[in-house]
């Protein structure tokens, strides 16, 4: 089974708590997955630069790096606990509108955040 890598930010609280909780998910059903803090690697392995990163949620299989909400169906298909969601969101119309939310409101939402925490920090 291919290992499937997830690249997130580990300097957002939100989303390093939200890992924690899929890492202990996937070590409890050792599920294929490998969890990277994009401030620990180079981002240009993904093809993508820093910003682009730091923006939204990624993950890869097979050398195919999907964004967004389709990466978190990706990651959730892989946890027994969650796979419910991602067949639930996997429809049409549902996927449509978790999409726009991630695409609209959950990722600039924290991008923002972020930025707002990085100008703090330094």
């Amino acid at each position: 089974m291919a290992k499937i890598e997830i690249l997130y930010n580990g300097r957002c609280p939100i989303c390093s708590a939200e890992i924690a909780a899929y890492r202990r998910q996937a070590e409890d059903a050792d599920a294929p997955l490998r969890f990277i803090d994009l401030h620990q690697t180079d981002t240009a392995d993904w093809g993508l630069t820093s910003e682009q990163a730091t923006r939204r949620f990624h993950a890869r299989r097979d050398g195919k790096i999907l964004s967004g909400f389709p990466a978190f169906l990706i990651l959730w298909r892989e946890l027994p606990r969650m796979r419910w969601l991602a067949r639930l969101l996997d429809r049409p119309v549902l996927r449509e509108l978790a999409e726009f939310g991630y695409n609209r409101i959950a990722a600039p939402l924290l991008y923002w955040l972020h930025k707002r925490r990085e100008a703090r920090a330094g």
